[in-house]
């Protein structure tokens, strides 16, 4: 018994198999899968035109005002107006009498349905073209003049609201419809098939062009968005990494003086117990240590053909320089110091100093002839900083950065981010460019503080 089941089941699993493997085979379930969900199935979803966007700069440009609430409407209005001319096509088709309304409801009611059941729409267009055929009696056949405009308007629409292949079926069926009436009832000679399938196959060439082309534009805007997004990231990165190759210097200027302070130390003293030199030989090993982990971790983050500076790091006591060097650029610049001049912790100095200098080179990049004015506030708790330009004297000159924003704003934002200050940048009121900076800085009882706090 369990063999002849399987002799008579075998054949039939080949046989599917067969069938499953042949690209034509899959090709043709494919293409009727397609047909049913674009336009049987839930034909007569509801599915309103949703209303259009007015939020885009060059919207509000055409559309000011109240008048935008109105425009959001104009793709229904169109609709409306089309399902107008419809009507009094299909009125005046039939030259008065009862027949009038019902070839002009008839022409006008599947229009207005692409409003809200779209695909419903398209087979409700079919089904009036076969009614008002009857009901007309013209001799444009198989599409009155009413009909005729409904149609290609219904087919327009509603390839506008979905989607290439959907456009292609119902061409398909349309010239499918077309055959059948005529070679069932029609006379070749009254035939309007030609130009109907002629009309549609523009028009709806013309949807398919513009859905492609939207497609491209949206998958270039979300490429420029995520290209946009990992410069921005690796712009951030790369701040960073110089940021910490210049606070290595300060750093490991540091360790190395409290290293040979701490070497030096135990000479200084007459008889020095062995608690106080075995004391002083551990702080030197720590600062020993702590400087080879810092080399470690720079090398690390150095570029291979980064060189260290052989200078130091600058502070603000180097801005006189720095302000030379730019007025030799070509930029005029001023310079104001409020406040008691103090000495600050070498980050924050180094911080200050960068700050002002990729201010003032944003300047001569984005606003070349302008004046600049740098103001230094040494307050009580913190430093504060001030670089304000004025706007160009020629903006035509001016050529907007394709990126964005470049790595001037961002690097400034990472320095003071890392020392918990404050920052504010942006258009200044005459039309220039300013740039608040606010550095905290602890008394050095504070500091005592933390660092006990620490310990």
């Amino acid at each position: 018994m369990t063999e002849t089941t399987q002799t008579q089941t075998t054949p039939s699993g080949r046989y599917g198999a067969s069938q499953q493997r042949s690209p034509e085979f899959r090709l043709a379930a494919d293409a009727l899968r397609g047909l049913r969900q674009d336009l049987f199935h839930d034909a007569f979803a509801y599915r309103p035109l949703p209303r259009r966007s007015v939020e885009g700069r060059p919207a509000r440009k055409l559309f000011p005002g109240r008048t935008g609430k109105y425009a959001a409407w104009a793709p229904h209005a169109l609709v409306g107006a089309a399902a107008v001319v419809s009507l009094l096509v299909g009125w005046t088709s039939v030259n008065g009498g009862p027949a009038s309304l019902p070839a002009g409801l008839l022409a006008a009611v599947p229009v207005l349905l692409t409003l809200v059941r779209p695909v419903g729409a398209f087979w409700l267009s079919l089904a009036a073209a076969v009614v008002s055929s009857m009901v007309v009696g013209t001799f444009d056949w198989p599409w009155p003049p009413g009909s005729f405009i409904s149609h290609l308007t219904v087919l327009t629409v509603v390839a506008i609201r979905t989607r290439p292949r959907t456009a292609a079926w119902m061409w398909a069926l349309t010239a499918a419809y077309a055959f059948l009436v005529e070679t069932l009832f029609g006379d070749p000679v009254s035939s309007n098939s030609a130009p109907m399938l002629l009309l549609s196959a523009l028009a709806l060439l013309a949807v398919t062009v513009w859905h492609i082309r939207r497609s491209a534009k949206e998958e270039v805007t979300a490429q420029q968005t995520v290209t946009a997004h990992e410069r921005s990231r690796r712009t951030l990165l790369e701040e960073r990494t110089t940021i910490a190759r210049e606070l290595h210097d300060v750093v490991a200027h540091h360790m190395s003086v409290v290293a040979i302070q701490a070497e030096a130390a135990p000479y200084r003293v007459e008889n020095p117990p062995p608690e106080l030199e075995k004391a002083f030989a551990t702080i030197r090993e720590n600062a020993v240590a702590a400087l080879t982990e810092l080399r470690r971790v720079l090398g690390v983050v150095r570029a291979e053909d980064y060189e260290a500076p052989e200078a130091p790091q600058p502070t603000l006591a180097d801005l006189d320089t720095l302000l030379a060097n730019v007025r030799e650029a070509g930029l005029t610049v001023d310079k104001a110091v409020t406040g008691a001049v103090r000495e600050l912790p070498q980050g924050v100095e180094l911080s200050a100093y960068r700050i002002v200098q990729e201010a003032l080179s944003n300047t001569l990049r984005h606003a070349p002839g302008a004046g600049a004015r740098v103001e230094v506030g040494y307050v009580l708790g913190g430093l504060g900083l001030r670089i304000v330009n004025g706007p160009p004297p020629e903006p035509s000159l001016i050529k907007p950065s394709p990126h964005g924003a470049g790595h001037g704003i961002t690097g400034m934002r990472e320095r003071v981010s890392m020392l918990n200050g404050e920052m504010t940048a942006g258009p200044a009121e005459d039309g220039g460019y300013e740039v608040t900076v606010f550095l905290p800085v602890p008394s050095a009882a504070e500091r005592a503080d933390d660092s006990g706090a620490g310990a």
